[in-house]
């Protein structure tokens, strides 16, 4: 017998397989990137995680954005090496 698959796909086999067709949520970015979602909140405070956006009271982060973070901080550690 096959296992019945989760009602929600893990967020970082959505971004390996190409980019989601939805926005993402500090929940899906802390799993990404394994972190607390306070780190996550953190980050946004700080201006130094991915970029996001409100949606009246909702935090969400276009996949483009954070593939596009992911890059720029894989070049900036290239750079220091």
């Amino acid at each position: 017998m096959s296992r019945a698959r989760s009602a929600q796909p893990d967020p970082r086999a959505t971004l390996r397989g190409g980019l989601p067709d939805r926005y993402l949520t500090p929940d899906d970015i802390a799993a990404i990137f394994e972190v607390p979602k306070e780190t996550v909140y953190q980050w946004r405070k700080k201006r130094i995680g991915p970029l996001g956006f409100r949606i009246g009271k909702h935090i969400r982060y276009d996949p483009v954005d954070v593939h596009a973070y992911v890059t720029n901080r894989k070049a900036a550690d290239q750079d220091a090496a």
